[in-house]
């Protein structure tokens, strides 16, 4: 039985958003081939996630310094602790699934956050000598599910300004994740009359990619 981690960054359900209604066909397609999967979501809307702040970096300083976990104050304690959760969590998945709106030109800022509690060094990745960087969570998947009016998947006019997927799959492989799928839903406000059939084929796009996850 695998862990799959479904990620959701969006403040609207799957009848309003592209990415949701495309996401949760992904899901249900999943869920049907693999019945015995265990399939948790995080809606980071909805759940707590700290972000990098003064707290944070001063709870590291003082435990590098030396200091015990009881010498931090309690809001250092509550935020390194729930960082510790997110990270724990995503270490214990098999697979992730993360569904995201490109908002100027990028996602949520709740998921920087979010990937920014999971990149911690000594547990999803490490430093060698004369290596460098090397991730830990090899062998395990990703699938990112886009949604944007306009047209910014890789290849197209415009991918530059793209910094959504992009950055997941830059994070993505610092932590040793290289089998990284994305799904494009795409061009709705540049072509309205079309909007629907965009959504129908990356629908078909996440039920093929869900059978093969």
């Amino acid at each position: 039985m695998a862990t799959v981690l479904y990620i959701t960054a969006n403040p609207n359900d799957h009848e309003k958003s592209y990415s949701m209604a495309v996401g949760n066909e992904f899901v249900q397609t999943y869920r049907a081939a693999n019945p015995y999967d265990e399939i948790i979501h995080l809606d980071l809307f909805k759940i707590k996630v700290p972000q990098l702040d003064g707290d944070i970096f001063s709870s590291w300083d003082k435990l590098a310094a030396g200091a015990s976990y009881d010498q931090l104050t309690d809001t250092e304690k509550a935020k390194l602790t729930r960082m510790s959760e997110l990270v724990d969590q995503f270490i214990a998945a098999d697979k992730y699934v993360f569904v995201t709106p490109i908002w100027n030109y990028s996602y949520p800022p709740v998921v920087k956050a979010y990937l920014d509690s999971i990149c911690i060094a000594g547990k999803t990745f490490k430093y060698l000598p004369d290596i460098g960087r090397v991730g830990l969570l090899n062998g395990k998947k990703t699938v990112h599910i886009q949604a944007s009016g306009s047209v910014l998947s890789p290849g197209s006019e415009f991918a530059e300004l793209e910094m959504g997927h992009r950055h997941l799959k830059a994070i993505m492989e610092f932590v040793g994740i290289s089998d990284i799928t994305g799904i494009f839903v795409e061009g709705m406000a540049a072509a309205p009359s079309e909007a629907q059939s965009i959504k129908e084929k990356a629908i078909q796009q996440a039920q093929e990619a869900a059978l093969r996850f």
